[in-house]
């Protein structure tokens, strides 16, 4: 058979390639942290993935350390100037406002591989108390503001009642925690897990319990 018309040969491996784009290095590193952690996880084996040397992902990425930074600014971080000028020109309630932010959170973060470093975080803050704090400072604190904002929001408009704003937010955040550590099989037994259906549960006991008592009513007065 003329080789030239032979169709059976097998496809010729991917070679190596000198450069490579940041986003495909952060993407392959993103993969590896999530599927390896960030102790087993190695910059050879990160540059191997993205198809580039060892060498070139240290010309942009100065440490393993660093790159997972850029990685956590990749993914979470740029997002919140963008809800940070939603919250400004937002007009309608602040319920609705809030229901919003948790939806957009599960939307970019929540059912992405981006839940991956969360849960990365939370695993090895202790084996690695820098990158805690940078955690702490380029995400949690941020995160935990814009809620805090929301919820002023509603109570200076007299839609939530007044509450320690402080610990509304943590109250606010633990059912999202609970979220993306939670196996996506199921929650109990063979019974499927639904995040949409659990965010929207959660939606509902937290608003009931923010929104302000008719007039007249407080804690002890029957309605």
């Amino acid at each position: 058979m003329d080789q030239d018309l032979d169709t059976t040969a097998s496809p010729p491996r991917r070679t190596r390639r000198k450069e490579a784009r940041p986003g495909e290095l952060l993407d392959a590193a993103l993969d590896l942290f999530v599927e390896r952690g960030y102790a087993a996880t190695k910059v050879e084996d990160v540059a191997s993935r993205a198809g580039v040397s060892k060498g070139t992902l240290f010309l942009y990425f100065p440490s393993k350390e660093e790159l997972l930074k850029a990685v956590v600014r990749h993914s979470i971080v740029g997002l919140f100037d963008r809800w940070s000028s939603e919250i400004d020109s937002y007009t309608a309630s602040s319920a609705e406002m809030l229901i919003y932010a948790l939806d957009e959170w599960w939307k970019h973060v929540g059912c992405t591989k981006a839940a991956g470093i969360c849960k990365l975080m939370t695993a090895e803050a202790c084996n690695f108390p820098e990158l805690a704090k940078f955690y702490q400072q380029e995400v949690e604190a941020p995160g935990a503001a814009l809620l805090a904002r929301i919820v002023r929001r509603g109570i200076a408009r007299g839609e939530f009642r007044a509450v320690d704003v402080d610990y509304a937010v943590y109250a606010l955040k633990a059912p999202m925690m609970f979220l993306m550590l939670q196996p996506p099989a199921s929650a109990g037994g063979d019974r499927p897990f639904d995040a949409e259906r659990f965010l929207r549960t959660q939606s509902d006991l937290l608003l009931r319990g923010l929104e302000a008592a008719p007039h007249g009513v407080g804690p002890g007065t029957a309605p």
